[in-house]
């Protein structure tokens, strides 16, 4: 997160805040790092500097002439020319020759000959080495004291030391070339930081931090808040985006986002269809107990592809009242014929009783009303139910209007059903349309129904004397879109679906096999 007094200061693009941050803290890391590696090689040349003055004291304090014109009575005049030689040839600053006393008997300004050494001497005097960082008379230095020992006894002291100038002026090759190393660093952190704003920006197509999370939160609300199901399959068939009403009625588990449409057990042919990539308008499928109409067309971002926009309606109880609407039309439609052939039925009594014939016009009158009303009594006093009453008179005036023979059994009952009355007419409609278009052109033209009801079962039965099923087509007749008819029909390959669905939701069971008649038989248990 950006401090708010440094976000005043950044740029509005993400990316762009993301370079500069980073070649902020690249150069942060590059500096801190130079400064550690510089007080790291100071350190160290330090010490090799103080290794180096105590082993050029040591050298001089162990050297015979040294020992030789400590003994004369005017030793400079030797030691003088002694320790500048070697100082000159071992690259230290100064070689101090004194007495016990601190009296110089040697130094690089010959003038400072004769005064006292400035500085600590440590325990140099009794024996030991004896090391610092002192400002004497030609600046700071490191330097080394150590004794010069002449038959066991310590008779005079040594001081080599290099002053912190001449190590500055060392270093200073290597501080170059530090610096280079830290400026590379730096400007290959700058490229990387680059690379990564440019592929950032690429995805965030330049947009803030802010804009983004407004973005996020207004589409999450939006998508959560719509009552449509929506999904988002990218061009691999994995699912992007979900939203609550879509895990709903698809009965996804929570983690569906990224995995693959195959992978969510929806039912096969809604599954190809997600992954056909081509669109869909109004396409109904059967989802578990749901009827939902799915729709489907390209996502394009600049003129490019990037998925599939997925959205689900929940059509089930509209699927179930365009059902029975479509029964109580067919019954009207029914009806409409019937007055009409009642009315043809009544001009003949008249026309009979005007001719004088009476006899043959009741005879002709009652003949069609018993007809008629044995039907109806029987089918109202066996089925007490009376939607579906409704519904087996209005398929049979269907069935006698088609030039169809639809014989309900005589052990059909059903009183007081344990299954609503919308799902009889759901299984009952469908299955006896079905054998009805199956039997249209059959030689027979015959379909039987038989409801039988054993306590809190439900046995219906539908035979026809069409064509049958082959043996490859069973399996697949409750699929949805599966049809005999033309598939490219609104509505089409949806009616068995929907019967196996309120078979499963009861928990019933359903067999298709061969009728005695020729066709094919449908046993559905409830």
């Amino acid at each position: 997160m950006v401090v708010p007094w440094l976000s005043r200061w950044l740029p509005e693009s993400l990316a762009r805040q993301i370079f500069w941050l980073h070649t902020l803290s690249v150069l942060v890391l590059v500096l801190v790092a130079v400064a550690l590696v510089l007080v790291d090689a100071r350190r160290t040349r330090l010490e090799d500097a103080r290794e180096h003055t105590v082993a050029v004291a040591e050298a001089v304090a162990e050297s015979p002439t040294v020992r030789a014109a400590l003994r004369r009575e005017d030793p400079s005049r030797t030691l003088q020319r002694y320790a500048e030689r070697v100082r000159r040839d071992s690259g230290t600053d100064f070689v101090v020759v004194m007495g016990l006393d601190r009296t110089r008997y040697s130094h690089p300004d010959p003038e400072r000959i004769g005064e006292p050494f400035i500085g600590d001497l440590g325990r140099a005097a009794e024996g030991r080495v004896f090391t610092q960082e002192y400002t004497g008379t030609l600046g700071p230095s490191v330097r080394a004291v150590v004794p010069v020992f002449d038959d066991g006894l310590v008779v005079a002291l040594v001081s080599s030391g290099i002053t912190l100038d001449r190590i500055d002026r060392e270093l200073r090759p290597k501080l170059a070339a530090i610096v280079a190393s830290g400026a590379g660093v730096l400007a290959l952190g700058a490229v990387g930081a680059w690379l990564v704003s440019r592929r950032l920006r690429r995805q965030t197509h330049g947009m803030g931090p802010e804009s983004i999370t407004r973005m996020y939160e207004y589409y999450d609300a939006v998508l959560h808040a719509v009552r449509e199901g929506l999904l988002l399959v990218d061009d691999a068939g994995r699912v992007r985006l979900v939203n609550d009403e879509a895990t709903r009625l698809l009965g996804l588990p929570d983690d569906v986002q990224g995995r693959s449409v195959e992978e969510l057990g929806l039912p096969p042919d809604l599954a190809r269809s997600l992954t056909s990539a081509g669109p869909l308008v109004d396409s109904t499928y059967v989802v578990g107990d749901r009827v939902l109409v799915v729709n489907q067309s390209p996502a394009r971002w600049q003129a490019r592809e990037v998925g599939w926009v997925v959205t689900l309606r929940d059509r089930t109880e509209l699927q179930a009242v365009t059902g029975e609407l479509d029964t109580m039309r067919g019954f009207a439609d029914s009806l409409r014929s019937q007055t009409h052939e009642a009315a043809n039925r009544l001009h003949t009594v008249v026309s009979l009783i005007e001719m004088g014939r009476s006899e043959e016009a009741v005879e002709f009158a009652t003949e069609e009303l018993a007809t008629a009303q044995a039907l109806t009594d029987r089918v109202v006093s066996s089925v007490e139910e009376p939607v579906v009453a409704a519904l087996l008179l209005g398929k049979t005036a269907q069935a006698a209007e088609r030039g169809i023979d639809l014989r309900v059994a005589e052990e059909t009952r059903l009183v007081d059903p344990p299954v609503d009355g919308r799902d009889l007419v759901t299984v009952v409609g469908n299955l006896v349309d079905n054998a009805m278009d199956a039997a249209n052109d059959s030689p027979a033209r015959r379909v039987d129904l038989s409801i039988v009801q054993q306590g809190r079962s439900l046995r219906i039965r539908v035979e026809d004397s069409g064509p049958g099923l082959d043996h490859g087509d069973v399996d697949r007749v409750f699929e949805r879109g599966w049809s005999t008819k033309d598939t490219t029909a609104d509505g089409r390959g949806i009616g068995l679906a929907l019967v196996a669905q309120v078979v499963r939701r009861h928990g019933g069971s359903v067999e298709v096999s061969r009728s005695p008649l020729g066709g094919a038989a449908f046993e559905v248990r409830l």
